[in-house]
């Protein structure tokens, strides 16, 4: 139970900053034969609501019109971490650094014109920070063409594992070991991990707790 808890992402900005660095979450919905329907989507997270766009007829939006409840997933797997670095031969020390948000909530299909446009210049932002495209309006057809659903969130649980449940010793040999399997994710990992380089060596000079 302690373990869970250091795991647990208890910053509601630290959520937010990582909901917003990611391309692609997950929505789960209901059918029509109780199974979960799980699809990925472009999403924005935004006042304090997730938003995605769709075309205006599909399965999601039966589903949600039917049940509004609603489940959404956005994972980032940093690291797999070999069995080796742990035990010579024993497969069951292999592990993953990760971080991860599950949403329970609520979705909706938007109808007010103001709050798509809001909802679809919030997506173009975040996926084409560079610009170089007209914003957005109410008076626009293409909100006619296209579906936005939100999701507002009754729950948000976020968890990660970046080497917080570790001492600083072993901490820091986690992070020499990822850095000698040298994989093209490694120094991205260390870093999140809060291991900086010096001219001494690697230091955990940040304790990466959120």
């Amino acid at each position: 139970m302690q373990l869970l808890g250091r795991l647990e992402i208890k910053s509601k900005e630290k959520i937010a900053e990582f909901l917003n660095s990611q391309e692609t979450g997950r929505i789960c919905s209901i059918d029509n034969e109780g199974y979960p329907q799980i699809i990925p989507m472009n999403f924005a997270y935004a006042k304090d609501a997730i938003y995605m766009h769709s075309h205006i007829r599909g399965e999601k939006l039966e589903n949600i019109s039917r049940n509004p409840k609603v489940g959404f997933e956005v994972d980032k797997s940093l690291e797999f971490l070999p069995s080796y670095f742990t035990h010579p031969t024993d497969a069951s020390q292999a592990d993953t650094l990760y971080i991860s948000v599950v949403i329970k909530g609520h979705a909706s299909i938007v109808m007010d014109r103001h709050e798509k446009t809001f909802a679809l210049n919030a997506l173009m932002e975040k996926y084409q920070p560079e610009g170089k495209y007209e914003k957005i309006r109410p008076d626009m057809h293409v909100l006619d063409e296209v579906a936005v659903i939100k999701v507002v969130p009754d729950t948000m649980r976020g968890k990660y594992k970046v080497g917080q449940h570790l001492d600083k010793r072993k901490r820091l040999e986690l992070a020499r070991l990822i850095l000698e399997r040298n994989l093209p994710t490694a120094k991205n990992t260390v870093e999140i991990m809060g291991i900086k380089h010096t001219k001494d060596g690697l230091d955990a000079e940040e304790d990466p707790v959120w």
